[in-house]
């Protein structure tokens, strides 16, 4: 079976790759970046192009039984996931797994959720047999905390205390490898999520265990947020961010019991817990740390 990848090379993106490789898949990656095809993992197939370049949507798909759709958060994001849609149609391909986001029609004026939902339209009417993964916030998005946690003991990112199930970026490469290679899949949305809906407080609990040291959360001023996240973020994107993290801390996203029990019988473990991601980050810092 060959597995085309879009956003491959990303925190996604390069988990489900090298979960398809450890299930014998033969795996193509599409970026747009050269020095990022050569440095893919041996026996990964790296294909230079753009999804918003039409050369590239009519050949880069072909050959491929599979996709998984992938498409960064951008300005142009709905579009590329559509044009994603059209390459996978020329090229034949046999089945659509789509990486949307959990409760996306809740929050459709969300840029981000507004467009996995356009994205989630095109890939129903493809006529292509389809998998529509949805999951929560990723465990994974705290590594770029790692500063704020160890040397300044603080958890940033402003989630508030209405709850959110976050999830390992390990389930969702698991669920994408099951839905690309096994049967029963076709037509079918998981919501993917962890075992806890946790808050910004619970977040800074669960890290100061895993450390050893006190960890404070930052707080839910979300112009602070914002006005700092300027610094190294477009502005498109922290307000884009601004307007989520609002929409977690009045709302919050949490995942149900029945989401959870349909995610377990897919994957056939419980969803692995912060606390566990937590503990094993900081472990890996300790070693790199020469503590």
């Amino acid at each position: 079976m060959r597995v085309m990848v879009t956003g491959g090379t990303g925190t996604v993106g390069s988990a489900v790759v090298g979960e398809l490789v450890s299930r014998g898949v033969s795996v193509r990656v599409l970026t747009r970046s050269a020095e990022r095809a050569a440095a893919l993992p041996a026996g990964v197939e790296g294909v230079v192009g753009d999804l918003l370049d039409p050369d590239t949507v009519r050949t880069a798909f072909a050959g491929a039984d599979g996709l998984f759709l992938l498409n960064a958060v951008s300005t142009t994001e709905a579009h590329e996931g559509i044009m994603g849609v059209h390459g996978a149609r020329l090229g034949r391909v046999g089945r659509i797994v789509y990486l949307s986001v959990q409760e996306a029609e809740r929050a459709p004026h969300l840029p981000h959720f507004g467009a996995k939902l356009a994205v989630e339209a095109a890939v129903v009417a493809s006529g292509i047999p389809f998998t529509i993964l949805r999951p929560n916030n990723f465990f994974q998005n705290d590594l770029w905390f790692r500063q704020a946690l160890v040397e300044h003991g603080l958890y940033p990112q402003p989630i508030g205390a209405a709850g959110i199930s976050r999830v390992d970026v390990r389930d969702i490469a698991e669920a994408a490898a099951i839905a690309l290679t096994g049967e029963g899949h076709a037509g079918e949305t998981y919501e993917l999520v962890g075992p806890e809906a946790l808050t910004g407080e619970r977040c800074a609990a669960i890290w100061s265990a895993a450390l050893g040291r006190p960890v404070a959360y930052g707080g839910d001023d979300l112009d602070a947020w914002e006005a700092g996240a300027r610094q190294y973020l477009p502005a498109w994107m922290a307000f884009d961010f601004r307007q989520m993290y609002g929409h977690f801390q009045t709302v919050g996203l949490a995942g149900s019991a029945a989401a959870v029990a349909r995610q377990t019988a897919l994957l056939g473990h419980l969803p692995r817990p912060l606390a566990a991601f937590a503990a094993e980050c900081a472990a890996t810092w300790r070693d790199s740390a020469g503590i």
